[in-house]
């Protein structure tokens, strides 16, 4: 701070500098920036979850229907296309053997891109009748 003198007597200056005045808006650039960068974040995440929800849902629904079949499933993947909520879904399933010849895994993965990773993964076991 910086002092006046003025009949005789010291007064204190009033108001920032120019230093201060830019440091804090570079203060409040990076926080800002930062705001920024969180809700985006945010916002992916959110689309995300809903693609990985609606994958669970799709493969949970293909499931049931294999279910519904009672058909001893297969070793080797089988690939099929769905359409759920105005998105095509990539659906494969295969059986996996186990070591109890009675009983067989079945893995369902569910994809929105062709032969892509995975969004969904859903494994149970059958027995055979």
């Amino acid at each position: 701070m910086r002092y006046l003198a003025r009949s005789g007597t010291l007064q204190k200056k009033r108001g920032m500098t120019l230093l201060e005045v830019m440091l804090a808006l570079v203060i409040l650039a990076t926080s800002g920036l930062a705001v920024m960068q969180a809700a985006s974040q945010a916002l992916n995440n959110q689309s995300y979850l809903q693609q990985k929800t609606f994958a669970m849902w799709v493969a949970s629904n293909k499931l049931a229907e294999l279910k519904l079949l009672e058909k001893w499933p297969n070793t080797s993947w089988t690939r099929e296309e769905v359409e759920f909520s105005g998105v095509k879904w990539y659906v494969r399933y295969q059986g996996v053997a186990t070591s109890n010849s009675d009983f067989r895994a079945l893995d369902v993965e569910v994809s929105d891109i062709k032969d892509g990773k995975a969004l969904g993964h859903i494994r149970t076991y059958i027995a055979q009748k």
